[in-house]
């Protein structure tokens, strides 16, 4: 007898949507280029911002740098799945690279402030919302003055935005701890594997049931 026989759900055959967020400073994209290397059949989405690219970060890469006249332009266009303004500058993911890459059934993860991860949650339900901490708020404020990019102002604005952010943690799914940064990529990536073997994100195999009697 057949168990279970092949999907009929478009649904199931779509790529998944994962939210990272967390305070500015906890590690993200280290964590991102971790997590990379550990499920290399992920895809991040690179989002758009206005701000001013920091040292070493490669436009089309780390983000997709442009002018506040060409981001407002984008949002006339409606061009954006969520846009947010976070520490004086725009934020916001491309809505058509999202939707594409999901239709063909690739995995998309997005690094986005809270702000915007709680608009991707309203308008995408089965988003995965996972939430990147720091294991203290003296160490987060050691590791954004360890970047050395931004005035005494700009970190104590960081840090309280930071306070506000983490007040939201339990309208997330997941939540791992940055205090190792080998050990939140692997929590991480356990994420990824657990997310994808649940039922509804299970893809049929060449059309063909997966169990059979």
């Amino acid at each position: 007898m057949e168990l279970i026989s092949r999907y009929t759900d478009e649904g199931m055959h779509q790529g998944m949507l994962v939210v990272l967020s967390g305070p500015s400073g906890v590690g993200k994209d280290t964590l991102l280029q971790k997590l990379e290397q550990l499920c290399p059949n992920i895809r991040r989405c690179v989002t758009y911002t206005t701000r001013k690219p920091r040292p070493g970060e490669v436009p089309g890469v780390d983000y997709n740098f442009v002018t506040v006249e060409q981001f407002r332009r984008m949002i006339e266009a409606n061009e954006f799945l969520e846009y947010a303004q976070v520490h004086l500058d725009f934020y916001g993911s491309p809505l058509r690279e999202v939707v594409q890459a999901r239709k063909r059934g690739i995995d998309v993860i997005l690094k986005i402030d809270v702000q915007g991860g709680l608009v991707v949650k309203q308008k995408s339900p089965d988003a995965v919302m996972i939430f990147v901490a720091p294991p203290s708020m003296e160490e987060l404020e050691r590791r954004l003055r360890s970047r050395y990019t931004e005035s005494e102002t700009a970190i104590a604005k960081r840090l309280d935005d930071a306070k506000r952010e983490i007040e939201c943690i339990p309208m997330y799914d997941y939540l791992v701890v940055n205090d190792d940064i080998d050990s939140a990529a692997g929590k991480l990536r356990c994420i990824i594997v657990a997310e994808r073997l649940r039922i509804r994100n299970q893809r049929p195999l060449d059309g063909k049931c997966v169990f059979q009697d």
